[in-house]
């Protein structure tokens, strides 16, 4: 009886709660990074309750939990599935390598082409309306281009 009237199960919840409000808060603000913390403080709140600790060594206990978690929540994401639209928020990256044709000539290294029903900024050398120009990088927004 000793254990539930030495305070140690008042710390062990206090880590649980700790834990389930950054888990909920994980669920409200998602960014994958709560939920390493959260998880952190359950364990701390099992640590807590399995051993008497005191409350300097839980805090160490969660900091290099919650580093642990972080790391290993790191590495789970950077090997989560590729996605199947690569170039979602970069449209202009999904352009390089194609061929077009310019809507508007290339002069003082400025142009136009159109791309399905979008008229793109290109940068690349002289060439008249009407030339076939190959996309060979992007600078932000502007496509530069070569003669195709």
């Amino acid at each position: 009886m000793t254990f539930l009237t030495n305070g140690l199960w008042d710390a062990s919840w206090a880590w649980f709660v700790l834990g389930g409000v950054l888990l909920v808060a994980e669920i409200i603000l998602p960014g994958a990074f709560l939920l390493w913390l959260g998880l952190a403080a359950l364990v701390t709140g099992f640590i807590v309750l399995a051993a008497a600790v005191s409350w300097q060594m839980q805090i160490v206990a969660f900091a290099l939990l919650a580093v642990v978690a972080v790391v290993i929540g790191r590495q789970v994401s950077a090997r989560a599935r590729p996605s199947d639209h690569p170039f979602l928020n970069r449209r202009a990256d999904g352009q390089v390598g194609r061929v077009f044709t310019l809507e508007e000539p290339i002069v003082g290294g400025t142009g136009r082409v159109r791309i399905d029903d979008t008229i793109w900024r290109v940068d690349g050398p002289d060439l008249p309306a009407g030339a076939k120009v190959i996309v060979l990088k992007t600078d932000g927004a502007v496509l530069v281009v070569g003669a195709a």
